[in-house]
Order: C-alpha cells, then sequence, then structure tokens
C-alpha cells in the first residue's frame, strides 16, 4: 500500500507538469512575434519611379506613327549619343516606352542592387527579348535614388496566326533581377534615438496595450506606452542607449495575442465571406427558399403507321414543367451567442450557397442579431 501511495506522489507532480507545458504551449502558439503585428518607426521602404525606354523588341513595339511620347524620347536619346535622325527614319517598331517601377529596401547601402519592374507605357504587345536601356529611378522628392538596366525579363507569351490569338499571362510586363543600382541613400540615423515609436498594422486598444505591457514586463520598467489604438510610444533603457538595434532585436520576438475584432467580410463580386472568431450571433429564426420554375421541351416525330394511306410526317411538340417551391427547408433557430462554427454549421443544413448567405448575414445584421461589423468589399 505504501508503495502505490509513492508511486501515486511521484506520478501526480509529473502530470501537473505535463498539463501546465501543454498548456504554455498553446497560448504560445497562439500567440503572435511582436515584429510580425507592428512597423519600427524608420524601418520602411521606399518607392521609386523611372520613365524609360526597352529597345531589342521582335517588331512588338510601339507605333512610332501614333506613339507620340516613344518618337520623341528615342529621338532624344539618340540625340545625345550624338546621332540626328529624320523623322521619315523613325519608323522601327523595336523600341517600347516603359515605365519603370522598384521598391528601396530600409537602410539600403550606395551600390547595393534591386529589383525592378518594367511595363509597357504604349501600344506595345510584348516585351519579350527587349533591353531596358539606362534609366534613373526618382524619389518623391524627385531625386535620383537608382539607376537601373538589363535584360527584361517576361512570364507571359503572345502568338498568333490568322484567325486566332494565344496569350499568356502578360506579356507587357516584365522584371529585371538586380537591376537596378542604388545610387543615394537615404539617411537615418536608428542608433541614436532616444524615443521609438512602435505602429500597429491592425490598429486595437487592446493589442496597444498587451504590446505595451509584454515590453516592460522584459525591460523591467514603464518604458513602454500606448498613446492610441495604433501607436506605442518606447522611451529608450539607459542599458540600450546608442544600442537601438539591439533593442529591437530583444523586442521584436516578443509573443503577444492579438485581439481581434468582430467582423464579417464580404465580396459580392466572387461570393467570398471571410467571418472572424469572435463573431456572435442572438437568437434569431432563419428560412431561406426560392421558387424554380424548369420548363423542358422534347419535341417528338409522329408518323402514320404502316401502309396507312392517309396522314404526314410531323413533330409533336412535348413540355415538361417542373415548379420547386423549396418545401423541403425549414426554419432553423439559432440560440444565443452561438459560435462561428455553429453559424456555419446551421447555415449549411439549410443548403444556402455562397451567394445566399450574404444576402442573410445581411439581413441578421439588419435585424440586429449580428454582434459583428460587416464591410462589404
Amino acid at each position: 500500500m505504501q508503495n502505490r501511495k509513492t508511486k501515486f506522489s511521484m506520478i501526480a507532480p509529473l502530470m501537473l507538469a505535463a498539463v501546465l507545458l501543454f498548456t504554455a504551449s498553446s497560448a504560445a502558439n497562439a500567440a503572435s512575434r511582436i515584429k510580425d503585428i507592428v512597423d519600427f518607426e524608420g524601418v520602411r521602404d521606399n518607392l521609386l519611379i523611372g520613365y524609360g525606354l526597352v529597345v531589342g523588341l521582335n517588331n512588338t513595339g510601339d507605333t512610332l506613327a501614333n506613339g507620340h511620347f516613344t518618337k520623341q524620347s528615342l529621338q532624344a536619346m539618340l540625340n545625345r549619343l550624338g546621332v540626328k535622325p529624320t523623322d521619315e527614319g523613325l519608323d522601327s517598331q523595336n523600341v517600347a516606352a516603359v515605365m519603370v517601377t522598384a521598391t528601396l529596401p530600409p537602410f539600403a547601402r550606395q551600390g547595393s542592387r534591386i529589383d525592378v519592374t518594367v511595363s509597357a507605357l504604349g501600344d506595345s504587345s510584348n516585351l519579350l527579348g527587349g533591353t531596358l536601356l539606362v534609366t534613373p529611378l526618382l524619389g518623391a522628392d524627385g531625386e535620383v535614388y537608382a539607376v537601373s538596366q538589363g535584360q527584361v525579363a517576361v512570364g507571359g507569351f503572345q502568338t498568333q496566326g490568322d484567325a486566332e490569338t494565344v496569350t499568356k499571362g502578360v506579356p507587357t510586363s516584365g522584371r529585371i533581377a538586380s537591376g537596378g543600382i542604388i545610387e543615394r541613400e537615404v539617411e537615418y540615423d536608428i542608433s541614436g534615438m532616444t524615443n521609438v515609436k512602435l505602429t500597429l498594422r491592425n490598429p486595437d486598444f487592446t493589442t496597444a496595450r498587451r504590446v505595451s505591457q509584454a515590453i516592460n514586463a522584459f525591460l523591467g520598467t514603464a518604458a513602454a506606452a500606448a498613446s492610441d489604438p495604433t501607436t506605442i510610444q518606447l522611451a529608450v533603457p539607459r542599458s540600450y542607449r546608442n544600442n537601438v538595434v539591439n533593442l529591437l532585436t530583444d523586442i521584436e520576438q516578443l509573443r503577444v495575442e492579438p485581439d481581434q475584432l468582430a467582423r464579417v467580410v464580404i465580396d459580392e463580386q466572387t461570393g467570398t465571406i471571410v467571418m472572424g472568431e469572435n463573431v456572435r450571433i442572438s437568437t434569431v429564426a432563419i428560412a431561406q427558399g426560392s421558387l424554380t420554375i424548369r420548363i423542358t421541351e422534347t419535341p417528338q416525330v409522329s408518323q402514320p403507321g404502316p401502309f396507312a394511306e392517309v396522314g404526314t410526317t410531323t413533330t409533336v411538340d412535348r413540355t415538361n414543367i417542373e415548379v420547386d417551391e423549396g418545401e423541403e427547408r425549414q426554419l432553423t433557430v439559432l440560440r444565443p451567442s452561438v459560435s462561428l462554427q455553429e453559424l456555419v454549421n446551421g447555415l449549411n443544413a439549410l443548403g444556402i450557397g455562397p451567394r445566399d448567405m450574404i444576402t442573410i448575414l445581411q439581413a441578421i445584421k439588419t435585424a440586429g442579431a449580428l454582434q459583428a461589423e460587416i464591410e462589404v468589399m
């Protein structure tokens, strides 16, 4: 008897530890890292844009007679190179005017390379095989931050014959991997900052407070405070002075469980419905039915019998009409505070498709029984 008590006294703590470990792992899996839900001040991309020419196309470029800006750009480029063409000599279809876009990463240094995207601006039908000439890329302030050039890689293609044309993808848009060279840096000193702002990607009061509490618990001081649903103000502690990079590295690995707004997102064009887990329904009764009339025409041939002296072969109309009034669909009652899964199960039990479900959700919201926000895309 004493041995059994001893074994039980040893097993009980192990079972308790296993339960606590499972609970902790479940909570950790439900939480997200701070780096995945916030943006740090100063750590951002910058958009670049430029106008250039793509040459070397196989008669798929712009029509110079119609594309005046392409013709003017080609003339200006040749003039800079010491060539003075005449208007009659510019009839090639191997040139296309394009817009070049790129993203300047945060803290990108001079001489590093970035990818660029090339998109046709005129009536060019295909950029396959083309080469982008030197194109400056400008920022929002009008300054040149990068220069791009290189072979355009097009994912789509177009082929055509006399009676049919086959197009795959978008042949008028391409990409140049590492086709841009950074010539100008965006100056930003993050190491010497004394205050840092954290911006939530999905603004929420509860999430902002949880983030600030997690940071303060890690630092052991009240250094972070939520100023609004989007922003968390963080004062850099003395131990991290002149070393903000280490501070952000330590903070972004902390895990926080974001709070989610009860929301139903509806895309009426595609019939897509997305509902959050916090969506709740008050007591409501739902019935859905529709009248369907199906008319089928089955003409039959009628002809006289064998050796008949009178009669002609003719076509006789046969019409079959079916009426479905939705009598098999019943009234469904949803009890108070049903979960998302129970709501979906209840609507599916009525045999409702996505289109009808959108109408029902909007009707439930109008009745005041849907405790969530509906957002129509």
